[in-house]
């Protein structure tokens, strides 16, 4: 496998719970690659469970994402201002897009007989997800996140062979208000930067149906509550080991996603990688 070439894997499980009731998966993913090949696009989504065709509002996040970030990428070499400003820029075409094309979608009573579609108030709610993509092109990341989605970064010690991942975009404190794509004030709430880093080796994004398994409560580590869920190394490093040695198969992450430990979480579980052939058993080239 090239040390320098992205490769990515991806996997998305019904969660216990909606498997035990008889609902369909409401999460969403998708990859696409940057005009011109030279990056990477990966976006997940999660539709809200109360909302029943939510999970088309996830598909409709992640395509519209992956065809806005694939286009016009910023140079590998250019300066961080044109990225932060881009993918702010982007980051609100998302929002704004998404919610046109929410607004034109046929609302459920559409379907019923009789129904006359004229006089039914359109309500983008009806589709409601969260959503979290990145853009890939080393050494730049850039990511945006509407909600309850989060997103990782693996990178390596310089011409070691030890591989550390970083919650970057660590979920949110929803506990008073949840944020979905359909939220009022959206595009002001939306997050978005880019981040720099010439050992970067791999980029993961995934809904928070996947934070029990991938994410460790501060006390693990001997650090107070107040300083959040920290990424688990066990995971997320061995994660990317066993793709690299899997040739880019998702079979390790789907299986890990199908485990007893996932299933606790009853929710979907929906993660997406991109990684670079050099990791925690190769040295730089």
């Amino acid at each position: 496998m090239d040390d320098r070439r992205l490769f990515v894997s991806g996997a998305v499980v019904q969660g216990t719970d909606h498997l035990a009731a008889g609902v369909g998966c409401q999460d969403a993913l998708k990859s696409a690659r940057c005009e011109g090949g030279e990056g990477v696009v990966l976006a997940v989504a999660d539709g809200a469970g109360s909302r029943d065709r939510s999970a088309l509002g996830a598909h409709l996040a992640v395509d519209i994402a992956c065809r806005a970030l694939a286009r016009d990428l910023p140079g590998g070499d250019t300066d961080g201002t044109v990225w932060t400003e881009w993918i702010s820029g982007r980051a609100k075409e998302v929002v704004d897009t998404w919610l046109r094309a929410a607004l034109a979608l046929p609302a459920a009573a559409d379907y019923n007989k009789g129904a006359d579609s004229a006089h039914v108030p359109r309500d983008a709610g009806e589709f409601a997800a969260t959503l979290a993509a990145a853009v890939v092109r080393p050494p730049w990341a850039a990511f945006l996140c509407v909600g309850n989605c989060f997103g990782t970064v693996l990178t390596i010690d310089g011409d070691s062979t030890r591989e550390r991942c970083h919650l970057v975009l660590p979920p949110p404190d929803e506990r008073h208000s949840s944020v979905f794509l359909s939220s009022p004030g959206a595009r002001m709430r939306v997050r978005s930067f880019a981040l720099w880093d010439p050992d970067l080796t791999g980029v993961m994004v995934a809904t928070d149906g996947c934070v029990p398994l991938t994410l460790d409560h501060p006390d693990v580590h001997g650090l107070p509550p107040a300083a959040g869920p920290l990424p688990s190394a066990r995971f997320f490093v061995g994660l990317a080991t066993a793709l690299r040695d899997n040739g880019g198969d998702a079979e390790p992450l789907r299986a890990l996603l199908s485990s007893p430990e996932a299933g606790r979480s009853g929710d979907d579980l929906t993660m997406l990688c991109a990684l670079t052939g050099r990791g925690a058993h190769t040295r730089r080239r």
